[in-house]
């Protein structure tokens, strides 16, 4: 038995070698967003548990904050009778690079009453 080749034949595997960065990157996207969110999550943390920290008058709060990113900023601001941490960073994953994070927590100012 004879096989015979269609004016087509290879054109799947064409189509598909053209396609395949349009996934690869989409791919990379989605993985790289991920660990953005997992980064901002981290992030938030941190600065839940800086304002907690500056709130009972503990000196580690910028620490904890370093511990999300080594360049990681802190800033605070005091309202009344809370205190706000203000945590900034800037991280970069995989084709994600230079994407700045900021999170903002608020804690009870027991160390300034």
């Amino acid at each position: 038995m004879r096989f015979r080749f269609r004016a087509d034949a290879g054109a799947v595997t064409a189509e598909f070698a053209a396609a395949m960065p349009a996934v690869v990157l989409v791919l990379a996207c989605a993985l790289g967003a991920i660990g953005l969110g997992g980064e901002q999550l981290r992030l938030q943390g941190a600065a839940f548990d800086a304002a907690r920290l500056l709130g009972r008058g503990d000196p580690g709060a910028l620490a904890i904050v370093r511990s999300v990113s080594p360049v990681a900023t802190l800033t605070t601001r005091t309202s009344g009778v809370t205190i706000c941490a203000d945590a900034s960073a800037v991280v970069s994953l995989g084709v994600l690079s230079g994407i700045a994070l900021h999170a903002t927590s608020c804690a009870l100012d027991d160390a300034g009453s």
